[in-house]
C-alpha cells in the first residue's frame, strides 16, 4: 500500500514537472533570443558599449510595435571583455547554450576571425558592423560596415588630391593586429600604382592599448619634414586613440601641416580628448552624427532618449557615430528578412537578406547585396571640430558597391563575389 502511494506520488511530482517545463518551454519559444556580443570592459570599451546599447534600443523599438513575427526579442547580452580568445567561447554559449537566433557583435577582426569558425561549425548568424580590412566573405556573417574600397581607398584618394592637400609621403600607424596590416597591405600597393616610392612610406604598428606615443610622435614629426608634403593614416583602435590624439596636440601637429586621417576614431571615442589642437584633421566613415536629414534627426534623437532613459554617462552629450548606425542598419534588416522568411531559420534569413534595403540615418537608402553580405555605402570625409563632432568636407554621389577582394592584393580577381554555401 505504501509502496503503490509513494509509486504515484512520484508519477504525480513528475507530470506535474513535465507539465511545468513544458510551460516554460512555450514561455521560452514566445520570444525570440537575440544575442550582443560586445566588450563592455578591457581596450575596446570605449568603442563597444555603445553597439551594445544600440542594438537594446533597437530591439526595444521593435519590441513596441509588436515584435518579430508576432514575438518579443529578447536579448542575451554578454561580456567577452576585449579577451578574443573568450569571444569563442561566448560565441559558443550564445548559440549552444542560449540558442540565439542570430548575434550582433564584434569590433576588432581578431575577434571576428576567433568567433568565425563557431558560427560555421554551429550554423549561427552573425552581424559585424565595423569597417574592416576585406578578404573575407562568410555564408554565416553579414558585414555592415565598410571594406577598404568604401573607405581607405576613397581616404587616400582624397588626402592625395588637390582639395585634400596633395600628399606625397604617407605615415601608415595601426594597432598590431589583422585589420592594420592588411589593410595597410592593401594601401601600400595602392600608393605603389599611383607612383609613390617604398621610402616615402613608413609604417608603425603599437599594442592594444599602448599610451606612449611621444617617440612615434617625433618619428612623423622628423618624416615630415624631409620636404614632402605628409600625411598620416591611422587605424589605431581602442582607448589608444585617447592619448594619441593628446600626444600630437602636445606636439603642435596641425592639419595644416601634416594631416591625419582616421578610419576607427569616431565622435564616441573623441569624448575623451581635448579636440581644440585637433581641428582639421581627418575621418573617413559612412555615416557622421551631424547629417542633416530627417531620418538622422531622428535616430540622434532617439539615442540621446535612449541614454537619458538608461542612465549612461554623460547621456545630455550622448552621441552616435557610423558603427552604431551600421548596427542599427543590421538589426532592422535582420528583422525583415526574419519577416520576409516568416522564420528565424538560419539558411532561410540568409537567402532572405539579399537586396534587402533600408533608410539609413546617412540620408541614403542603403542595400545588402544580392550576393556578396555586404552593404552599398555611400563614404564621407570629415574634419574635426573643436566641439568633437565632424563637418563633411568630401562624400561620394551616392551609396558605393563594397569589393570584398581588393583589387590591389595579387590572385584576388580569381575569387568568387558571393560566400560559399555550407
Amino acid at each position: 500500500m505504501l509502496r503503490r502511494n509513494f509509486v504515484k506520488t512520484v508519477s504525480a511530482v513528475a507530470v506535474s514537472a513535465a507539465l511545468g517545463l513544458a510551460s516554460f518551454n512555450a514561455l521560452a519559444a514566445e520570444t525570440i533570443k537575440v544575442g550582443v556580443l560586445h566588450s563592455l570592459s578591457g581596450t575596446m570599451a570605449i568603442s563597444e558599449t555603445a553597439l551594445k546599447e544600440t542594438v537594446l534600443m533597437a530591439i526595444a523599438e521593435i519590441n513596441a510595435k509588436g515584435g518579430v513575427l508576432g514575438k518579443q526579442l529578447e536579448p542575451v547580452v554578454v561580456d567577452p571583455a576585449s579577451n578574443w580568445p573568450l569571444f569563442a567561447e561566448k560565441a559558443r554559449q550564445l548559440l549552444s547554450q542560449d540558442k540565439v537566433a542570430v548575434t550582433f557583435g564584434c569590433w576588432t577582426s581578431v575577434s571576428r576571425k576567433s568567433v568565425l569558425p563557431v558560427y560555421k561549425e554551429l550554423n549561427g548568424l552573425l552581424f559585424y558592423p565595423v569597417q574592416y580590412e576585406g578578404e573575407e566573405l562568410e555564408y554565416n556573417v553579414f558585414y555592415t560596415g565598410a571594406a577598404p574600397n568604401q573607405q581607405a581607398i576613397p581616404a587616400v584618394e582624397y588626402l592625395m588630391s588637390k582639395d585634400g592637400g596633395s600628399a606625397k609621403r604617407f605615415v601608415l600607424l595601426g594597432t598590431d593586429y589583422v585589420y592594420p596590416r592588411t589593410t595597410n597591405k592593401i594601401l601600400r600597393a595602392f600608393l605603389k600604382s599611383k607612383g609613390v616610392a617604398d621610402a616615402d612610406i613608413m609604417e608603425e604598428y603599437t599594442p592594444f592599448g599602448h599610451s606612449d606615443y611621444q617617440t612615434i610622435i617625433a618619428k612623423i614629426k622628423k618624416f615630415s619634414s624631409e620636404g614632402k608634403r605628409t600625411a598620416v593614416i591611422s587605424t589605431i583602435n581602442g582607448d589608444s586613440n585617447v592619448p594619441f590624439y593628446k600626444e600630437l596636440g602636445n606636439a603642435g601637429i596641425k592639419a595644416t601641416e601634416v594631416p591625419v586621417v582616421a578610419f576607427s576614431v569616431g565622435e564616441e571615442e573623441l569624448r575623451g580628448v581635448d579636440t581644440k589642437p585637433l581641428v582639421g584633421h581627418l575621418a573617413a566613415w559612412n555615416y557622421f552624427m551631424t547629417l542633416k536629414n530627417p531620418a538622422n534627426d531622428g535616430f540622434t534623437k532617439a539615442y540621446r532618449a535612449w541614454a537619458v532613459k538608461q542612465g549612461l554617462p554623460n547621456a545630455d552629450k550622448a552621441v552616435t557615430n557610423d558603427p552604431m548606425e551600421a548596427t542599427y542598419i543590421g538589426v532592422y534588416m535582420w528583422k525583415q528578412a526574419v519577416e520576409k522568411a516568416k522564420s528565424t531559420d538560419v539558411d532561410k534569413v540568409i537567402a532572405a537578406m539579399a537586396g534587402q534595403t533600408f533608410k539609413a540615418p546617412s540620408g541614403f537608402t542603403i542595400k545588402m547585396d544580392e550576393k556578396n553580405h555586404h552593404l552599398h555605402k555611400p563614404v564621407f570625409i570629415g574634419e574635426i571640430r573643436a566641439d568633437g563632432q565632424f563637418d563633411v568636407v568630401w562624400k561620394t554621389p551616392g551609396p558605393v558597391k563594397a569589393a570584398p577582394w581588393s583589387p590591389y592584393i595579387p590572385g584576388n580577381d580569381k575569387k568568387k563575389g558571393e560566400p560559399e554555401g555550407k
